[in-house]
Order: C-alpha cells, then sequence, then structure tokens
C-alpha cells in the first residue's frame, strides 16, 4: 500500500463481509479476481461498484491481473447498464484516500448510468432495500452476455 495515502479507517471492512456472506448485499457478477454489487445508494440509474474480491485498500494496492479484471469488469457494467437503462451517459468514478472521499477501505469503481437531468447524485440517498438492489440485478443480468 502506498503510505502516503490516508485511508479510512473501517473494520471490519464492510465489502469483505459483503463478499464472505455475512452482511446481506447483491451481488450481481463474480469471478476469480473481482465481484459487481449493485450499491444501496442508488446515485445513478443501475448504480453499480466494481471491486477485487482480494482486499485492496486503494487503486495503488492492485496488481496487474486485478486490475486488468477489474476494468473488464467496469466494461460489462457499463454495457449492461447502457443497454437495460437505455442511458444516455454512463459516470465511473473511484476515489483513493479519504481527501478524495473514499469512505470504505476497499478499492471500488463506481459505474452509474446518469440520472434524468445528467449527472449523478453527490448529496445524501436514502439506502435502497435489498429487495430493491435485487431487482435492480435481475434487470441487468438480462445485459450480461
Amino acid at each position: 500500500m502506498s503510505a502516503s495515502i490516508d485511508v479510512p479507517q473501517v473494520k471490519p471492512c464492510p465489502f469483505c463481509e459483503y463478499l464472505n456472506g455475512s452482511r446481506p448485499f447483491t451481488i450481481l457478477t463474480q469471478d476469480d479476481l473481482t465481484a459487481t454489487l449493485v450499491t444501496r445508494e442508488q446515485r445513478g440509474v443501475g448504480h453499480l461498484l466494481v471491486i477485487p474480491k482480494s482486499h485492496r485498500p486503494t487503486l495503488l494496492d492492485l496488481n496487474e491481473p486485478e486490475a486488468s479484471a477489474i476494468m473488464s469488469a467496469i466494461l460489462v457494467a457499463t454495457r449492461a447498464i447502457a443497454d437495460a437503462y437505455i442511458a444516455e451517459g454512463i459516470a465511473v468514478w473511484q476515489n483513493n484516500g479519504v481527501p478524495a472521499h473514499q469512505t470504505i477501505p476497499h478499492v471500488h469503481f463506481h459505474v452509474a448510468g446518469t440520472l434524468p437531468d445528467g449527472g449523478t447524485e453527490w448529496h445524501h440517498v436514502e439506502e435502497a432495500p435489498i429487495s430493491e438492489t435485487e431487482a435492480i440485478a435481475s434487470k441487468l443480468r438480462g445485459f450480461i452476455n
């Protein structure tokens, strides 16, 4: 890990708990290296999180195979959102360190269709129930090859 990056101090890691099944969360897809989650904080249309399955605090901590696998998963997520929601725009963002507004110390990429008026929601959003994130996953699965 890069010694200069100030990562949030959150333990245990929520993403690791989602992956090991100790906390409920909707997992859209996963392979050996990555998982794509349907976030409960829907800041855009079909908002997903693409993460490495191994705990990696920041982008700088990824190895080359993980970085390649994550980019492939981001492309799959982007295509699914674009097709399922006929999205006019797709936002992809990622933060490293507390000053960059990283809140969970496990690298993750946000992928979301833009809102009807453009952009994504940066302010507080209510957490969607698991039933809603499962419905989003069901819709998106129809567009994943």
